[in-house]
């Protein structure tokens, strides 16, 4: 199928490695012009030479972190014209409630709420001047059933559906669509990291640890494992192409069946 995205140019903040890289690749390997961004330039670089060969659209690159607001208006600077913006910067940990501090709260608001909410602001006044746009923000289920053991990562995935739907309602009758994305359990690198840990911890292989995983903390999954970031990216990449007209203010799952609800 052809995603009509050869004459669109994609920020994916977040895209040296895992879902992010995953939905880099895949808009690219549309045809679009897509920027990546990391907090470094050796790792934009990486990426950068890592998926070229692999993809027809041209990639560029941004090195920062675009929780910050300076660095956010450096971004805009270099790269005034966006036509898809894909939120997909974000942060995890697991913290029992007790031991996260007020800090670490902001830091998981101005990480993956706030950096969103500016970016969008930024680009939205050259969104609105062609009357064509898409804003992704990559929440996850944890945003519908909060995790005892990340309560402020979960409070980060509701905000950020409440501001796409009601980002997409003040954009009502324009041709800009704003929509969220709920990942479940994927293997990207931190969460690969993560359950590596703990695998190993339970002296245990990633594989035995990931059965255990679904069965005793994921026991309503469907697909029994983890996704891979390139079955997010799909979904991603279909919504942010001109195909997806119709879909906007929605938070679609791409979680394998862990919400148990048809809606």
């Amino acid at each position: 199928m052809d995603l009509q995205l050869k004459d669109k140019i994609a920020l994916v903040t977040g895209s040296t490695a895992g879902i992010g890289r995953a939905i880099a690749a895949t808009i690219a390997a549309e045809g679009a012009t897509v920027i990546l961004n990391g907090r470094t330039q050796a790792a934009v670089e990486k990426a950068i030479a890592e998926i070229a060969p692999t993809v027809s659209g041209k990639l560029l690159g941004f090195a920062g972190d675009l929780s910050s607001a300076e660095v956010a208006q450096q971004l805009l600077q270099q790269y005034p014209k966006v036509d898809i913006l894909v939120n997909n910067l974000g942060i995890f940990e697991a913290v029992p409630f007790e031991e996260i501090s007020d800090a670490d709260w902001q830091r998981f608001f101005d990480v993956n709420v706030l950096s969103g909410v500016r970016l969008s602001r930024l680009y939205l006044s050259g969104m609105k001047q062609q009357n064509w746009g898409r804003i992704v923000f990559i929440s996850s289920e944890s945003a519908l059933q909060i995790p005892a053991e990340m309560v402020h990562y979960g409070m980060s995935k509701t905000a950020q559906i409440a501001v796409a739907r009601g980002l997409a309602e003040s954009l009502a009758g324009t041709q800009i669509t704003v929509n969220s994305i709920l990942p479940g359990p994927t293997k990207s690198r931190g969460v690969d990291d993560f359950i590596g840990k703990l695998a190993e911890q339970e002296n245990m292989s990633f594989s035995e640890f990931e059965q255990v995983f679904f069965q005793k903390m994921r026991p309503t999954s469907l697909i029994k494992r983890f996704a891979t970031p390139e079955e997010v990216a799909s979904l991603v990449a279909y919504v942010v192409s001109p195909l997806a007209s119709a879909t906007t203010g929605a938070a679609l799952r791409v979680e394998g069946g862990i919400v148990k609800s048809a809606f």
